[in-house]
């Protein structure tokens, strides 16, 4: 397996919230790639003492523990494990109750000799590219069902988080994990794959400068830092000419490219 990744924060004034790992058994076998997106709360209370780097790191981890040396669990019960054993780290100082604790996106992916396995929580996207370079997104829309207006108020976008109606995402309760979108691929049906948190699929997803099979080509030869100078330029530019299409110039981005062959 070749794997590459890049990660960029949006501004140098704040920690990247992004979290990414790629790992390989001593057998070269298998693998696994994990790809988080932290949560950036609103000004004011989210009753937790740790920041979402902390937390995307924790998550992260056991993350990437779990799923590379239990092949035995699934992936949902992994995601609902690495939930609890984050939760457990911080219950005795937080409020995990907290409507706005610190929580992240999520996407991974598994695979061994025989199949791929996936599984996808929020906005950031999985790409798996076939033998004959058909690209499937695998993409949880429940976000994108809500109006931006609606996202634009605290209180309103509170009432829909991690509620029925509205969007889930990794944060303390291990139960969200039934919400992920998950999947079996057969390994001789994938070719390559890749992982993308919301600052980097803007090249797809806001700014439509290509497809996902576009974007895929992108990242074959450009490499994931190759795709992230593409949508860093456009930022730019889109800002130059006065754009409003985004609430915030740059986002934390992450992009992750493996080849399993």
């Amino acid at each position: 397996m070749r794997s590459d990744v890049s990660t960029l924060p949006g501004s140098p004034e704040r920690p990247n919230e992004d979290w990414v790992a790629a790992a390989l058994p001593g057998s070269g076998g298998g693998g696994t790639i994990v790809v988080l997106d932290g949560v950036t709360p609103p000004a004011g209370d989210d009753g937790c003492v740790h920041d979402v780097p902390w937390f995307t790191a924790r998550l992260g981890g056991a993350l990437t523990e779990l799923s590379a040396s239990r092949p035995d669990m699934a992936l949902r019960e992994i995601l609902a494990r690495a939930i609890r054993r984050t939760a457990d780290a911080h219950r005795d100082t937080c409020d995990l109750s907290h409507v706005r604790t610190p929580q992240a996106t999520v996407v991974l992916a598994r695979w061994d000799e025989t199949s791929v396995e996936h599984l996808v929580l929020s906005d950031s996207a999985l790409l798996l590219e076939a033998p004959d370079g058909t690209v499937r997104a695998v993409l949880d829309y429940r976000l994108d069902l809500i109006p931006d207006e609606t996202l634009r108020s605290r209180e309103a976008t509170d009432r829909l988080r991690n509620r029925e109606g509205g969007f889930f995402t990794a944060a303390a309760d291990p139960a969200v994990a039934e919400r992920a979108l998950t999947g079996t691929t057969p390994r001789a049906g994938v070719r390559a794959l890749a992982a993308l948190t919301d600052g980097a699929s803007r090249w797809v997803e806001l700014f439509g400068e290509g497809d996902w099979t576009e974007c895929f080509g992108v990242l074959r030869e450009e490499g994931p830092s190759g795709l992230l100078r593409r949508v860093r330029a456009l930022e730019a530019a889109d800002a130059g000419a006065g754009g409003v299409r985004r609430w915030k110039l740059h986002d934390d981005a992450t992009a992750v490219y493996a080849e399993l062959t």
